[in-house]
């Protein structure tokens, strides 16, 4: 079976030969270790260091050098119009304070995954939405890809993370609701522990 051990983001220049492509929706594309089927039906291995977030247009390193390209699957979104510029901001931020993956389409307009929940609230806030089929490729946070073992953080809202990994120093998140955070963490021995 073909084995992917590298990820490559589509913002690195690559000349390797295109040895397929995979299509994966956005809840598929956080990824280590998964047995996938490429577009044609040809399996491969995923096999990475560790969990990343693969964004369309990204490529996916085989054993023999190749690469397979991904790419975002068309899924039930949200495509959100304010009326200008200071509009948008102030949607893309709400959106953002609730946690939720968003697009910057090229035009201006914004992009979620459909929620009803999230839909009431940005027609609430006065933005015009449009329930469309197309491809999800939202913006990566603001840390993504820094590494390090910082994680304080602290919210004034309810959210939901998924365990993820930051250099090999791997934790889940648990969050109550007034908001104190409890961390599981692995450290060296030695490494101090306070957040």
């Amino acid at each position: 079976m073909r084995r992917a051990i590298e990820h490559i983001p589509v913002s690195q220049s690559d000349t390797s030969e295109v040895r397929g492509t995979v299509t994966l929706a956005f809840a598929d594309r956080h990824r280590r270790r998964i047995r996938l089927l490429d577009d044609a039906g040809d399996a491969f291995l995923l096999d990475l260091p560790h969990a990343v977030r693969l964004g369309d247009g990204d490529r996916l390193r085989l054993v023999d050098g190749g690469v397979i390209v991904v790419r975002a699957a068309a899924e039930d979104v949200l495509t959100i119009t304010c009326s200008g510029p200071i509009a948008t901001t102030k949607m893309a931020w709400h959106i953002g304070n609730r946690h939720t993956p968003l697009q910057v389409l090229k035009d201006g307009r914004l992009r979620i995954i459909d929620d009803h929940v999230m839909r009431d609230m940005v027609e609430g806030l006065g933005g015009v939405v449009f329930a469309e089929v197309a491809p999800f490729d939202p913006l990566n946070g603001a840390y993504h890809g820094l590494g390090g073992g910082g994680h304080g953080h602290s919210h004034g809202n309810d959210h939901f993370e998924e365990p993820h990994d930051h250099d090999g120093h791997n934790h889940d998140h648990a969050h109550s609701h007034g908001h104190s955070h409890s961390h599981a963490h692995a450290h060296a021995i030695g490494e101090p522990h306070d957040h």
